[in-house]
């Protein structure tokens, strides 16, 4: 079975920075993608960032690009998301999810981890 393991969440001042990591296992790492969404209150699950993990290529919703980083570490077989310069409208539950690539939508993904709140304040 796919198990994510989100670590990371919590509160951020605007202009700061937070990382996220997401330790994978059980997704063979050959033929698949890693990716973050996340779900503001009031507001539909929204895809954030993938990355190909075979190679390593990555992929961002404009909204986020410039500010928000996906990257990988196999050894460990953990997936990372930097935020930086969050603003207010990124406060929202942050979910990483596995599942086929590019991943960018809901209908993507194979497993969901238990998602973490990103309050910006």
């Amino acid at each position: 079975d796919v198990q994510l393991v989100e670590s990371g969440g919590g509160s951020v001042q605007p202009g700061g920075s937070l990382r996220h990591a997401c330790e994978v296992s059980g997704f063979p790492i050959d033929r698949n993608c890693v990716g973050w969404f996340r779900q503001a209150t009031g507001k539909e699950r929204e895809w954030i960032a993938s990355i190909y993990r075979p190679g390593g290529n990555t992929f961002a919703d404009d909204s986020v690009k410039g500010r928000f980083t996906i990257s990988q570490d196999n050894t460990e077989n953990l997936v990372y998301l930097q935020m930086r310069s969050p603003k207010s409208e990124d406060d929202a539950v942050y979910y990483c999810a596995a599942g086929f690539c590019p991943l960018s939508t809901s209908l993507q993904v194979r497993s969901w981890d238990q998602g973490t709140q990103v309050t910006v304040s």
